[in-house]
């Protein structure tokens, strides 16, 4: 199943594109020295400009700046944007004082970008002029003094127009910074309470939004309650009729818990778009078979379909968790709730996966839902989603935390190979990092990361690199 085929939509769901600013300039000076060189550098910038326009995002455009001045207008146009991404185009020699106060101004993470024409000069032709137009790099290293002197992070593209490779990179950027966009206005569900005793699991609410610029939304399983209450039984037969085509149903599988969990999948749906999410935590622990226990063991399917939508859910109270779920979700690599379960010293492996919600479109094969009597751990029984992830590279995101509290992202990137898996009623996976699987874990907890974390398909260490720079945190890699 390929990570980008979607769950048949349930909940409508309706997000602002990113919004990427680009201002292009050179040395004022020049213009009258060279008359030709202006037109050829605006010829340059209408190429960048038309290409960032096919990205998924809205460019907003402050031309051509060739003094201070100038630049200090661009800046402030920019700042009322509210960017997401500031492109910087280096299009000549320009001096920093142009671009300090666009980079310091505008609040947005700065790209600088020089793209010369072609891959080479032609020597025996060009002047002066012709090879100002080639001279966008020159002032790049100056502007990259400047920037660390003034705590401005520092990236840049260095390339020629029609290099693929260079915009593969810039495009890179851009990807990372969908990830920033859809942080800084996410709407994080956080329902029930805490697993107790999972002190790697407390999240302070308020470091989340100050981190990312998120909302968390704390919900009560009584918000779900009276939204299940009013569920009719013509929607849970729809329910189920979505259930039979998304999986395979195993013989375990009880009537009686099968549409109870497509009665809760609906009030979730509900919940879901009442309340705006983006993401979906959740944890309550019940007693005596009453109904919140009923509620939180019937989360599984509805959970599921939600995470398949593009709107991850995860068990366990496990905020951070659903958060970088959501960065592998905007990145195209799925992103499921995992664990470690085993280590395999014969094959070289690391076993994991998770019950409760899963990612369905990381699985190989059509996802089970398999009928459970007790899920371990926790009070409740019903139907829970199996499957075995897609074999190939795969790269983990976590969150972790410091003792200061700040967040870093962490990766690990390995290869789901086959091999024997349980049949549990998890999702479960085979992952070699090409080395010792005990290292491997003493490792990966080294980093902070806590016990849970998003398994997503591909190779996408540098991604999250990206994203953790526009993001201002810490990037740790194993």
């Amino acid at each position: 199943m390929n990570v980008r085929q979607a769950v048949p939509s349930t909940v409508e769901r309706r997000r602002p594109r990113m919004r990427i600013g680009i201002v292009s300039g050179g040395l004022g000076a020049y213009w009258e020295q060279f008359p030709q060189l202006r037109p050829q550098l605006e010829t340059c910038v209408a190429r960048v400009e038309k290409e960032l326009r096919t990205l998924d995002a809205d460019v907003v455009s402050a031309g051509f700046v060739s003094d201070p001045v100038e630049a200090a207008a661009a800046a402030q146009r920019l700042r009322r944007e509210d960017c997401d991404l500031l492109v910087v185009h280096l299009t000549t020699y320009l001096t920093s004082s142009m671009v300090l106060p666009i980079a310091q101004r505008v609040g947005a993470p700065v790209l600088f970008i020089d793209l010369q024409p072609s891959a080479r000069m032609d020597h025996a032709t060009f002047g002066t002029g012709e090879w100002l137009v080639y001279c966008g790099q020159c002032p790049l290293p100056e502007v990259g003094n400047v920037m660390r002197r003034a705590g401005i992070e520092f990236r840049s593209v260095t390339g020629w127009l029609e290099q693929e490779s260079a915009w593969r990179r810039i495009r890179d950027w851009v990807s990372a910074t969908a990830v920033r966009a859809r942080l800084r206005k996410a709407r994080h569900g956080l329902m029930g309470h805490v697993y107790p005793g999972m002190l790697d699991v407390s999240t302070d609410l308020t470091t989340v939004s100050t981190t990312f610029g998120s909302h968390v939304e704390v919900l009560e399983f009584d918000d779900l309650r009276e939204r299940v209450n009013a569920v009719t039984d013509l929607q849970v037969r729809d329910r189920i009729e979505l259930a039979r085509e998304v999986f395979e149903i195993d013989g375990s599988v009880v009537d009686e818990d099968f549409a109870w969990a497509a009665r809760v999948s609906v009030g979730l749906d509900r919940l879901v778009e009442d309340f705006d999410l983006d993401t979906l935590a959740y944890y309550h622990r019940g007693l005596a078979e009453e109904l919140h226990e009923r509620l939180g063991a019937g989360m599984i399917l509805g959970a599921s379909l939600l995470t398949g939508q593009g709107i991850p859910a995860a068990g366990e109270y496990e905020l951070r968790t659903s958060v970088a779920m959501l960065i592998a979700e905007v990145l195209g690599a799925g992103g499921s709730f995992t664990e470690i379960q085993a280590l395999n010293y014969e094959d070289g492996v690391v076993e994991m996966g998770h019950d409760g919600p899963a990612h369905l479109a990381i699985s190989s094969r059509r996802p089970l839902l398999r009928g459970l009597g007790v899920y371990h751990g926790k009070r409740g029984w019903g139907v829970s989603v199996e499957f075995d992830v897609a074999h190939g590279p795969v790269t983990l995101i976590g969150l972790a935390q410091d003792r200061d509290g700040s967040y870093s992202l962490v990766t690990s990137e390995g290869e789901v190979v086959p091999g024997p898996l349980l049949e549990i009623g998890n999702t479960t996976s085979r992952v070699d990092f090409g080395r010792d699987p005990g290292e491997w874990v003493d490792e990966w907890s080294s980093t902070g990361i806590g016990h849970h974390w998003a398994l997503s398909i591909g190779a996408r260490a540098g991604q999250v690199g990206r994203v953790a720079s526009l993001l201002g945190l810490e990037h740790r890699h194993v």
